[in-house]
């Protein structure tokens, strides 16, 4: 098998599930490195320098939750992908992961199948974004999506992948009011199965970074960005 150039580090407190993964990612051309819980996980990541994470969300000593919200908070993960991997089903245990700054969310038992078509459409979205870069500027806000950056006010501010796409996408569509659905088509793809309320997350989350008056709340139907400055 051919090699992708993609690094995955598998995160999971469960041996015969980071085995497994491997084997099936290593078989499709990932490089591969696994950690048995998150405080180690951080530390693989910091060395391994992963394109995407795995990681379980129920784990001894610190949980995946937490793992995440503080990878999160070093700028050279702000933009690596975040799958959770959890036997958990309830609504708040999904809101937390993607509020930590998860990417996508998927439910045990995994399907290996399943989980590597998932993360063939992350990396296939990523280079439809790469090869579309582009710069937006409106008032006092600069984005840059080729380097992933944005400037508010002449202050560059950091923002987690998904809370960057979507203030990119609503302000590259100036006006434009999306409902929930089209939002989570458009950023999180139609093939990653999250709650609508992970929209008002990252909405909230970008205006607490760059302001209220970016984006404006259409009530009873979405959100749009604001044309007039």
């Amino acid at each position: 098998m051919a090699k992708t150039g993609y690094r995955v580090l598998i995160v999971d407190d469960e041996s015969d599930i980071r085995e497994i993964l491997e084997y099936n990612l290593t078989k499709e051309g990932y490089e591969v490195e696994t950690a048995k819980n998150g405080k180690k996980g951080i530390e693989k990541a910091k060395s391994f320098h992963p394109h995407l994470i795995l990681l379980d969300i129920m784990m001894p000593d610190q949980d995946g939750v937490e793992t995440c919200r503080q990878l999160r908070e070093m700028s050279e993960f702000q933009s690596t992908f975040i799958i959770f991997l959890t036997a958990r089903s309830e609504e708040y245990s999904e809101v937390a992961a993607f509020e930590a700054g998860a990417d996508d969310f998927i439910n045990k038992p995994i399907k290996p199948r399943a989980l590597l078509s998932r993360i063939q459409a992350l990396f296939r979205r990523e280079s439809k974004q790469v090869n579309n870069a582009d710069k937006v500027s409106i008032g006092g806000l600069q984005i840059d999506r080729d380097s992933y950056t944005v400037i508010v006010d002449q202050q560059e501010i950091t923002l987690p992948r998904k809370e960057f796409e979507l203030l990119y996408f609503l302000a590259t569509h100036p006006g434009k009011v999306f409902n929930r659905e089209e939002l989570l088509r458009n950023i999180w793809g139609a093939d990653v199965y999250v709650l609508a309320r992970t929209v008002d997350v990252h909405v909230r989350k970008v205006r607490e970074k760059i302001g209220d008056q970016y984006i404006v709340t259409v009530k009873g139907v979405g959100y749009k960005f604001e044309d007039i400055f």
